[in-house]
């Protein structure tokens, strides 16, 4: 409704819609098409990033617990430092996990695999 027009009982207020076209002054269009698809170089870029900046909270995490801890596995003993012992076994738990997740995933394709062989005997 324009701030204008007459308020009038009993009759509903017109709808403006948006204009179509260019976003005043910058010259690109309202459209959702008007934004740009992320392409493969600014993916691996932002990936890089987070890497990073991943791993340097992680360095600052090992440099601040220096101090010595026993660690104990399978017979074997020996004395770590705090932060390397909790990045090792932090390293095993994801190691863990891939291969749990490899598994996985070989499975899924056997599946997929024998229903393409079964679909084309059928």
């Amino acid at each position: 409704m324009v701030a204008s027009e007459p308020v009038i009982p009993g009759k509903s207020p017109t709808r403006q819609t948006p204009p179509k076209g260019p976003t005043p002054g910058t010259g690109i269009p309202v459209t959702s098409e008007a934004r740009p698809k992320p392409t493969r170089s600014g993916v691996v870029w932002v990936a890089v990033v987070t890497a990073l900046v991943l791993l340097l909270l992680l360095i600052i995490f090992i440099l601040q617990n220096q101090e010595p801890a026993r660690v104990m596995f399978l017979g074997l003993q020996g004395t770590l430092s705090l932060g390397m012992a909790l990045f090792i076994a932090s390293v095993a738990g994801g190691i863990l996990v891939a291969v749990a997740g490899a598994a996985r995933i070989i499975r899924l394709r056997s599946n997929a695999r024998k229903h393409r062989v079964l679909r084309k005997q059928g």
